[in-house]
């Protein structure tokens, strides 16, 4: 007997920053998708959220592949909840969360999970540059509160240029993450999974020498910055870091998937931020880590389709 297909909601797009990123992304996961399993339906949040509301009943699952806000966020989560539409990835909560550095990093700290000494920036009691460098030293990053993709970010060396950083972030945000800089082994590990967590090999980033770190232009620019994976690391720290991704997923309270950026210096590891809607065109970083663990592009979205319909 022939099986029925599936109505999916293809979401890309967005009001957000990294609007161009989604669209891009959009366009890999629609190409990619098996069409002899998936009828799917393209909508932009931007401008299409009546007639995804009108057309809710037909649609089986949705896929956001957006990033941001109104996007990573929770908000379109609640949307998808209200006219009853699973979709891949975390809820409202977890979303919102995970998009919330400063309250991630209360949460990290909680479950135990090792995190660079930082303090909160708030814009309308601004800390003294001085109090900032006493305090965690030189250099510092400078991160609002939300914003993804680096957008936003600012690595501080000289405590002459902290008043311009900072307002560079109150610029997107009221309060921003003020924290140590660690020179170390920039790492992502993903985790996939409902209940029973599979984490993936880890992928280790290498910047081209002109980026100072793996900023925005280091992340979307092609050929910009070295992926290896599985990263060269020894089986011991691998399976740490695999373990501290674990943990950070289910303290976030995230769902299906997620991967999470930490530094290695030394032995130590330094958790930096979780993403709840990794970057999904067939060459970012968590297809990447997948189709090492044997999961090509389009069976991962098989697999995020399964997961977002488990009750």
């Amino acid at each position: 007997m022939e099986r029925k297909k599936l109505t999916v909601a293809l979401l890309s797009g967005g009001k957000s920053a990294e609007r161009a990123i989604s669209l891009a992304s959009g366009d890999q996961v629609f190409q990619s998708l098996d069409k002899s399993r998936y009828d799917i339906l393209r909508y932009d949040p931007a401008t299409d959220l009546p007639q995804l509301a009108k057309e809710a009943a037909g649609i089986d699952v949705a896929l956001i592949i957006l990033h941001g806000r109104m996007g990573e966020d929770g908000t379109i989560q609640g949307l998808l909840e209200s006219l009853g539409i699973p979709y891949q990835g975390s809820g409202v909560l977890g979303s919102a969360i995970a998009m919330n550095k400063i309250l991630s990093k209360q949460l990290y700290v909680e479950a135990g999970l090792p995190v660079a000494p930082h303090i909160v920036a708030d814009r309308s009691a601004p800390v003294a540059a001085s109090e900032i460098s006493e305090r965690l030293g030189l250099p510092v990053v400078i991160k609002p509160e939300h914003e993804g993709s680096s957008i936003g970010l600012t690595i501080v060396k000289e405590q002459k240029a902290l008043e311009d950083a900072l307002q560079k972030a109150w610029g997107f945000d009221r309060r921003c993450l003020v924290e140590k800089y660690i020179k170390g082994i920039e790492l992502t590990a993903g985790v996939l999974g409902n209940n029973d967590l599979l984490a993936l090999p880890l992928i280790e980033i290498c910047p081209d020498e002109r980026y100072e770190f793996f900023d925005y232009e280091a992340k979307y620019t092609p050929g910009a910055t070295k992926e290896i994976c599985p990263a060269r690391i020894s089986p011991e720290l691998t399976a740490k870091a695999q373990g501290f991704a674990r943990c950070a997923h289910e303290a976030l309270h995230c769902r299906g998937y997620s991967r999470t950026d930490m530094i290695l210096s030394g032995d130590d590891f330094y958790i930096l931020e979780t993403n709840t809607i990794p970057g999904m065109t067939a060459t970012s970083l968590f297809p990447q880590a997948a189709a090492k663990a044997g999961l090509e592009f389009s069976a991962l979205l098989d697999r995020l389709i399964e997961l977002a319909m488990e009750k």
